[in-house]
């Protein structure tokens, strides 16, 4: 008979369909996705007509199932036991009966306003990590850029109802669930998407930001951001701003090539030549120490010069650390993105939502996994338990909280709109 410290020691390999049937068996939080796709307790077409795609083992890829209640959606989830499955629009009919439909009649009407960052794309500016690969410091990147667009889609859409998660590996979605970004329309996202987009261009290109008005002053939401990723004295102290992150932290002026990129956006041949001359002959000055130098060399100059550097110094700011969004995954309704709480298979780290308040101190090398979860099940002795008796209980109870937040205002809404009928 295997002991107990065998049990704790299993090796829970994310690729067999065992271990991902006991995830979802025993750890799954259906109740809760329901509710927070639903907006409501008892089934709606926001979850009847809702398409789920599954991926299964071998990369068999199902798309166009339904489910009628969350009891359904649970006992299909535990039979296929997916690798990992993934969320889409609401349908004018049931997802599921597209094959009877002729074609093209199944068509979207609503669904999430969803965002997805993923850490390659700041590949030429991080110095700690490459390609698949994501550490607590480049977290700071993705900290910022949450930071930046959570405060944008707020205070510039209004909108309320933002969830964000953990991709499993090495980015983050957010997903919002107000009624007015659920209507909105394909055409209305792109729009809303050309805004937000701010760095721009392919890994060839040096200057990727050009966001000036013809007065020279920036959109007061790009200046709001500039002052979350850089606050001034007196502004709310983050971990993750320019000058921890960006200066200090990932070094990202150290060698000659990274400064020179700087000096190259400064746009003031004058200034970057004597800055040169200093940081050639001082090989081992720090980022913290050059900008500190482009500071006291912008003083000496006149007020137009200044001017025009000081500006270029914000489009630096935000070139390094604006958030660099997937623009395809927002711009269409049909478009699918991972569920929360799925699994990713390369990590086996659970996709937890992320709290936006505390996202600078966020460590994805310390989200749970599959293998430390059902383990934490195990050491409970055959005593009766699910997720609340494991790591994963503050992530539920996380997106518990959201749900029934949205169930409220949806609620509300309801109310108004059969209050204006009378």
């Amino acid at each position: 008979m295997a002991s107990k410290d065998d049990a704790m020691n299993v090796d829970y390999d994310v690729s067999q369909p065992q271990v991902m049937f006991q995830f979802y068996k025993r750890l799954y939080p259906y109740q809760a996705i329901f509710h927070w796709l639903n907006q409501d307790h008892a089934p709606s077409r926001l979850f009847t007509h809702r398409e789920f795609a599954f991926t299964l083992q071998g990369d068999v890829y199902l798309r166009y199932q339904s489910f009628a209640t969350a009891e359904e959606f649970q006992r299909e989830v535990c039979r296929r036991s997916p690798t990992r499955f993934e969320i889409g629009a609401i349908y004018n009919a049931r997802p599921k009966d597209k094959k009877v439909m002729r074609p093209g009649a199944l068509q979207p009407q609503r669904r999430e306003l969803v965002f997805d960052i993923d850490m390659t794309d700041y590949d030429s500016v991080r110095t700690c990590c490459t390609d698949k690969k994501i550490c607590a410091r480049c977290w700071g990147f993705i900290a910022a850029a949450v930071r930046v667009l959570d405060s944008g889609l707020r205070n510039q859409f209004g909108y309320r109802q933002l969830l964000w998660v953990y991709s499993g590996r090495r980015g983050i979605h957010c997903w919002v669930s107000d009624a007015a970004a659920m209507d909105l329309t394909d055409d209305q996202r792109r729009a809303l998407m050309a805004w937000l987009e701010v760095v721009k261009g392919s890994k060839d290109t040096a200057k990727k930001v050009n966001v000036r008005f013809k007065n020279g002053e920036l959109h007061p939401a790009l200046s709001s951001a500039v002052r979350i990723l850089n606050p001034k004295e007196g502004d709310p102290a983050t971990r993750w701003n320019f000058d921890g992150l960006i200066l200090h932290d990932q070094d990202c002026f150290k060698n000659q090539e990274q400064w020179e990129d700087l000096l190259k956006l400064l746009g003031n041949a004058d200034i970057a030549d004597s800055l040169r001359k200093t940081w050639q002959s001082d090989t081992e000055r720090t980022s913290r120490r050059k900008w500190e130098d482009l500071v006291k060399e912008l003083r000496k100059r006149d007020k137009k010069t200044q001017s025009s550097v000081l500006h270029a110094m914000e489009e630096i700011i935000l070139q390094y650390m604006y958030p660099r969004l997937d623009m395809e995954v927002s711009k269409h309704r049909n478009h699918l993105l991972k569920a929360p709480f799925c699994v990713h298979p390369s990590t086996g780290r659970v996709c937890v939502p992320v709290d936006p308040a505390t996202v600078d101190d966020f460590d994805p090398e310390r989200v749970p996994t599959v293998g430390q979860l059902l383990s934490e099940l195990d050491r409970l002795d055959g005593v009766p338990g699910g997720w609340e008796k494991t790591s994963l209980k503050p992530y539920v109870e996380m997106l518990e909280r959201h749900a029934q937040g949205i169930i409220q205002e949806a609620r509300q809404g309801r109310k108004a709109a059969q209050s204006l009928e009378f």
